[in-house]
């Protein structure tokens, strides 16, 4: 794992990068983020990057219009998303795990019901993208299929 660049991630981003479909708050979120999820995690070798959770801004905060240096102007919201997510997928601020084992950690602690939970307050949560990618991503073992991967398309 030490070969490659890892990854700075809040906890909520786990679950906002494998829902990702190119949409965002303005054109540069959605370059970085679309490089990030469709350049680094969903591409060959993506499994392996090692991903460093935070509870600060991380690599898909960057160019976000809410943040405020290592914060965000919507910090109790973002700390709330942000302990939802850890908990469900067990995981902790200075925790590494590869790409593929945060995958895993969904694939096996996350249903799409709990997005109605763990998501509350998000605002891309009623558009259903996430739902559609998590419950593709439990029925299919290829992540690649699941995530659409290799055109980039949604889920059906």
């Amino acid at each position: 794992m030490s070969a490659l660049m890892t990854l700075r991630m809040r906890p909520h981003h786990v679950l906002c990068s494998i829902g990702f479909e190119g949409e965002g708050y303005d054109d540069a979120f959605i370059a970085n983020m679309g490089n990030l999820v469709y350049g680094t995690l969903r591409a060959p070798g993506g499994r392996e990057t090692p991903i460093e959770i935070t509870g600060e801004a991380d690599a898909i905060c960057a160019p976000c219009p809410s943040r405020r240096g290592l914060g965000c102007e919507k910090d109790p919201q973002i700390q709330e998303l942000d302990a939802a997510h850890a908990d469900i997928l067990g995981i902790a601020v200075g925790d590494t795990l590869s790409w593929g084992e945060c995958l895993e950690r969904v694939r096996d602690r996350v249903v799409p019901k709990d997005l109605a939970r763990i998501c509350a307050g998000c605002m891309w949560l009623p558009m259903g993208m996430c739902e559609r990618k998590v419950a593709a991503f439990r029925k299919v073992a290829d992540d690649a299929a699941a995530l659409g991967c290799v055109d980039k398309t949604p889920c059906p």
